[in-house]
């Protein structure tokens, strides 16, 4: 009974999200009070556990990124970029928009997500005001490149460390084996976006001109503070990709970092805490409570484990399940819990393999499925729900269709690509 009621409470909420007629936050929140009220999630399984609670690493890390992005934004540095990318494009839409999704996509794979998408975005959205298009399909493209990109290396994405801890896979095993299918994907995406996106591509020639003429050095506005605050944030990045072997969550990297960035810039409470997606937050928490419900009931692990049960000993077959029913539920589903919840599945599956090449094989695919499956929806993954939050905060809301058609198209040509390259590489 009360898988059946997490359920219901779960589509109830994600149609509520879809048709935007109510605030999503609110939304979140009445659902989120339901599970804890009807005890779906206990109330210290809320708080505490770690596979149907909050995600507090998640949280404190948003937190303390968007405390640094906010103090490195006084600098001038995110006016500078913009420039900097019209002039390295010469305008042209499309040239552009490649330019981002590669820059996204190659830092994604050394740095998580979010933050990516929260480095690049300020950027994006200063670029576009000043040549007048609107930044809502650049927005879109690096989140969806940023999935792409992450899926490359073991630190790139949240679900790629979880399956790295449990299957004991190493770094440069991610490289190997993730990199090819991720930089393939991201050329055809690349080349996709061409289609996708063509109606956005407008070209003002007059706008370009003036942007050409500018000098990006002048809209520095203190070197002296620019240079302390890329100092702190190089360290933080530095600390983000050895987190692994430091043995530091990211999210105590981001709050030392947010905490030291505050410190030498001199910047007041009222301005560094002006900068954080306050309902951004609220909606995260909402969300993983919601997830809980179906985690804590065993319905994402029942449905796991019923699309690997029909392959029996094709390990083919066990293989694009994971791959195609990962990123399915990872349209749907954060594939932070998802990930958790499904990597003692896999793992089982995986010690009945007949040899240990098919075994890695079927990790790859878990792995590619859930990377892949974040661009499926506004809420699959936590870059998407960021950026959303930033682009509303800015005045150039997206809506949840406009971000998930592009999404789910994406995900099915990813995708695609993906069981391909794992047929061709480990089965043909």
């Amino acid at each position: 009974m009360a898988a059946v009621v997490a359920c219901a409470v779960f589509a109830v909420a994600f149609l509520l999200i879809a048709t935007e007629r109510f605030d999503r936050v609110a939304v979140v929140l009445v659902a989120a009070g339901l599970i804890a009220a009807l005890r779906i999630v206990p109330g210290e399984h809320i708080f505490y556990s770690a596979h149907a609670g909050i995600d507090w690493n998640v949280i404190f890390l948003l937190l303390g990124m968007m405390i640094i992005v906010g103090v490195v934004r006084q600098t001038g540095v995110f006016e500078y970029l913009s420039i900097w990318v019209v002039k390295r494009s010469g305008g042209r839409p499309y040239r552009m928009l490649v330019l981002l999704i590669v820059i996204t996509a190659v830092i994604s794979a050394f740095l998580d997500n979010v933050t990516t998408v929260m480095l690049v975005a300020p950027v994006t959205i200063l670029m576009c005001r000043r040549l007048g298009y609107s930044p809502v399909p650049y927005l879109i493209a690096e989140v969806l490149a940023s999935n792409i990109g992450g899926a490359a290396t073991l630190i790139g994405d949240p679900p790629n460390i979880i399956i790295a801890s449990r299957a004991g896979l190493t770094f440069n095993e991610f490289l190997v084996h993730m990199a090819p299918a991720a930089t393939i994907a991201l050329v055809v995406f690349a080349l996709a976006a061409r289609v996708m996106f063509r109606r956005s591509f407008t070209y003002h020639p007059d706008r370009v001109d003036e942007i050409l003429a500018l000098d990006e050095r002048s809209f520095i506005t203190s070197p002296k503070l620019l240079a302390r605050c890329l100092v702190v944030l190089g360290v933080v990045i530095l600390a983000f990709a050895l987190h692994a072997t430091l043995h530091i969550e990211p999210a105590v990297v981001a709050l030392l970092g947010a905490g030291v960035m505050v410190l030498v810039s001199g910047t007041t409470a009222a301005q560094y805490l002006g900068d954080v997606e306050w309902p951004t937050l609220v909606f995260f928490m909402g969300l993983f409570v919601m997830v809980g419900g179906l985690v804590e009931t065993g319905v994402i692990s029942t449905l796991g484990t019923w699309a690997v049960d029909t392959t029996g000993d094709n390990y083919l077959g066990a293989a694009t399940a994971l791959l195609f029913g990962s990123a399915v539920l990872g349209a749907f589903f954060d594939n932070i819990p998802y990930t958790a919840t499904m990597a003692p599945i896999v793992e089982d599956i995986v010690a009945k393999a007949p040899d240990p090449a098919t075994g890695d094989a079927l990790w790859w695919s878990f792995a590619l499925g859930a990377d892949f499956g974040g661009n499926g929806t506004a809420v699959a993954a936590s870059a998407n729900i960021v950026v959303l939050g930033i682009a509303a905060r800015q005045g150039q809301p997206i809506s949840f269709w406009e971000f998930t058609k592009f999404g789910i198209v994406t995900t099915i040509l990813t995708t695609v690509v993906a069981w391909l390259y794992v047929w061709l590489r480990y089965f043909a």
